[in-house]
């Protein structure tokens, strides 16, 4: 499923300032309770709840390949995690980089972040 992506400075700012957080090696996690996921629940197709991911990499990391490349492997680190762990949906997360994130794997970002999910109790009963 194609993720909804936050554009709005102001909620990467109340999932800084108000979220669950998590410091890991090569990220760091922040995990805010939705206030939209009901009225995104309704536009949705499919009539479910969804999470909506920001990802940011900071300019001091490297130039622009640089830092798309590392929004790619975070991203799809995100994205084998929600397949296997079935995450708990109507939040809004931020995974934000780390210098120690460069030339990782997005296998290595999906276990940091397997354990991030599970320390702020986003993964489902059972996982």
């Amino acid at each position: 499923m194609k993720h909804i992506s936050l554009k709005e400075n102001h909620l990467f700012g109340k999932a800084y300032a108000g979220g669950q957080k998590y410091f890991g090696r090569f990220t760091s996690v922040y995990v805010l309770r939705d206030r939209a996921a009901h009225r995104l629940m309704k536009a949705n197709p499919e009539k479910e709840y969804i999470n909506r991911l920001g990802i940011t990499v900071s300019k001091r990391l490297g130039g622009a390949v640089v830092r798309s490349r590392l929004r790619r492997i975070l991203r799809e680190g995100f994205c084998a995690l929600e397949k296997e762990c079935n995450l708990k949906t109507g939040y809004i997360i931020v995974i934000s980089a780390k210098a120690a994130a460069l030339g990782k794997k997005s296998t290595d970002i999906y276990h940091e972040l397997k354990i991030a999910f599970d320390k702020l109790g986003l993964t489902c009963a059972g996982q």
